[in-house]
């Protein structure tokens, strides 16, 4: 390594193979925490006030035999794989009432004679407004099939294609309902 020289503010240099050393000696250890800060909560205790938290015992010194650790309850379920931060998905009914908890209150005898709707019928289509929406959907279909299976495109099936389109368009335009506003009364509003 080069000769480091000293910096002009009179700071003497950084012995980097000592930091080195102090680095490698000091790997795999945790660092200590800064001071003032709270110990981790433990999942088990995240849901607990802070006042009931147990601690962590702090790491004893290493002995000739490991510390034998207490048969512990098995930690409690919050949730699915969902964890969450401290206070939230907390309702007033405790944990895990939510929204997609809910369950709708079962129906009384006041509420079985309720109106259901009917199901809505629809008008039957003649036979003009279904060929028009054949050639609606079937003529761009047509020049699709065409492309992704590399035909020819022919004056046929070109015009088959874009004719077709167009004409129904067109043919559906044509026999949309015109209603004129100036035959209905603005005034009556709705009538039940």
């Amino acid at each position: 390594m080069a000769e480091h020289e000293e910096s002009p503010g009179g700071v003497p240099p950084l012995d980097e193979e000592a930091a080195w050393a102090a680095i490698v000696a000091g790997y795999g250890q945790e660092p200590p925490d800064p001071p003032g800060s709270r110990p981790f909560r433990p999942i088990e205790n995240l849901m607990l006030p802070e006042e009931d938290v147990e601690p962590e015992p702090p790491a004893a010194a290493s002995s000739a035999e490991p510390p034998q650790a207490p048969a512990a309850p098995p930690p409690t379920v919050l949730g699915s794989s969902v964890v969450f931060a401290p206070g939230v998905g907390l309702g007033a009914t405790g944990p895990g009432s939510g929204p997609r908890d809910h369950t709708p209150a079962e129906p009384d005898e006041k509420d079985e004679g309720h109106f259901v709707p009917p199901e809505p019928e629809l008008p039957p289509a003649d036979t003009t407004a279904k060929f028009a929406w054949l050639a609606v959907v079937g003529g761009p279909v047509l020049l699709l099939v065409a492309v992704l299976l590399q035909w020819d495109m022919t004056w046929w099936l070109t015009t088959l294609g874009i004719g077709g389109f167009l004409g129904g368009f067109a043919t559906l335009v044509a026999r949309m309902s015109h209603d004129d506003d100036e035959d209905d009364d603005p005034g009556r509003g709705a009538v039940v």
